[in-house]
């Protein structure tokens, strides 16, 4: 087999890959085209193992294999926290930074207790409404 071959058929896993990461909403999507392009990196390390006859490519080709199993596991997880957080897994309404992320969970927060303290007051107010006397507490 000529080595040509391996690095044609590497990059072009990790080009679908690339065009995969930077096109796709979903970040299950995201993940899986990383991994492609973690394949086309082993790849490329195996064929020029294959061309010099020295085993490194293959010893590095394993770490990349653990390296993905972590990255798997990490990845999965964060995806995970941001279906609990959002209900949904596209990452185009990703906040840019933190920051802005924080700052809307705040304003939610104050506006939860707003309605809550308008919960109360309508509940005062309906039993004045009702013809309810503040101060006997008897009808009229």
């Amino acid at each position: 087999m000529h080595p040509l071959i391996g690095y044609l058929i590497a990059v072009g896993l990790f080009a679908i890959g690339l065009y995969g990461v930077l096109t796709r909403r979903n970040a299950v999507l995201q993940l899986a085209a990383a991994e492609l392009m973690l394949g086309g990196v082993h790849l490329v390390l195996v064929t020029s193992d294959l061309v010099h006859n020295a085993y490194t490519g293959q010893s590095f080709a394993l770490f990349i294999v653990v390296i993905a199993a972590a990255e798997v596991g990490v990845g999965l997880a964060l995806i995970l926290n941001l279906w609990r957080e959002r209900a949904t897994i596209d990452t185009d309404d990703l906040p840019a930074e933190a920051s802005e992320f924080d700052a809307e969970r705040e304003a939610e927060r104050r506006d939860a207790d707003v309605d809550h303290d308008l919960d109360l007051d309508l509940g005062v107010d309906l039993g004045v409404d009702l013809g309810v006397d503040r101060d006997t507490g008897s009808g009229r």
